[in-house]
């Protein structure tokens, strides 16, 4: 059975998705979303056209307000491509990668992860982009995900956390020494590490990378805090627990040396402000939108 992958192409002003966000579109139905609303109904009934009367690929522009009625205001150009139904958009999450599609002809797309190959600047975003034979191509950019985090503890809260954080652009290290405490099965962005050890793998994490702390054990937690603490190059380090613990940590941290300056970038508690249920989701949601704040900051 086909379907239809739809592809924000390009973006002008404000608009619901951002150029690159896909949808896929069968007759019966639709996977991910390009922002909903009119815009997203239009290219719902454009898609199922195409599967009725067979079409390679299409180009479609719209002007939000003039056209659909939309508060946005901006200019969309939304790519259609015939596709398997059971169709994935290709991405290595590890490295950015580009799908080249020709909207002229009816050639299978490229996909093309390294930059030496390119013959275009490989830092925009996806867009059309026009050769000088004036064959229209689209660029789809699919950036790798930069941000990692470590979260040590699996219990309820770093469990729930997993689980708000298993559809965001980022990957996680899920790390504690009790085999039995992780769930069967994770999401496709988590690897698990069973380690009697976690403060090594704080020492073998990458530059920037951000750190979380919700052992099962204080002494645990304060092992971690000072061996990520003693790094100069940790990205967001945070440590679940009261203002009471925060206060506890820093004078046993202070004590083994560890500078007032670093403790300062130590966040404890975690979340964002104005959330205080203690229910391991409430938790993980509002930890999930801090680190959105500080990945996004970046």
């Amino acid at each position: 059975m086909n379907a239809v992958l739809v592809t924000v192409a390009s973006v002008e002003g404000s608009a619901p998705r951002e150029a690159g966000a896909t949808m896929l579109v069968t007759q019966d139905d639709q996977r991910d979303t390009i922002g909903g609303g009119h815009l997203e109904l239009r290219a719902c009934e454009i898609a199922r056209a195409m599967l009725a009367f067979p079409e390679a690929r299409r180009l479609e522009r719209f002007a939000l307000g003039p056209s659909l009625g939309q508060c946005c205001g901006g200019v969309v150009q939304l790519v259609f491509e015939t596709v398997d139904a059971a169709h994935r958009v290709s991405r290595d999450t590890h490295r950015t990668s580009w799908r080249v599609v020709s909207l002229d002809t009816d050639a299978p797309p490229l996909l093309i992860t390294d930059e030496a190959a390119l013959a275009f600047d490989p830092a925009l975003p996806t867009r059309i982009v026009i050769d000088a034979a004036g064959r229209r191509w689209l660029v789809d950019r699919r950036a790798a995900w930069q941000a990692h985090l470590l979260l040590f503890g699996a219990g309820h809260v770093g469990a729930a956390i997993v689980r708000a954080l298993a559809d965001l652009p980022c990957h996680v290290t899920w790390i504690d020494e009790r085999a039995d405490a992780f769930p069967t099965t994770v999401p496709a962005n988590v690897t698990i590490e069973i380690t009697d050890a976690p403060e090594d793998i704080v020492g073998q994490a990458t530059a920037g990378s951000s750190f979380l702390v919700m052992t099962h054990s204080h002494a645990i937690d304060q092992q971690l805090c000072a061996a990520i603490l003693e790094r100069n190059d940790a990205g967001w380090f945070g440590l679940i627990g009261s203002d009471t613990k925060r206060r506890q940590f820093e004078h046993r941290l202070l004590a083994r040396g560890i500078p007032a300056e670093r403790l300062a970038g130590m966040t404890c508690p975690v979340g964002i402000a104005g959330i205080s249920g203690k229910a391991p989701a409430v938790i993980a949601a509002a930890v999930a939108a801090q680190l959105l704040q500080v990945w996004e900051s970046v």
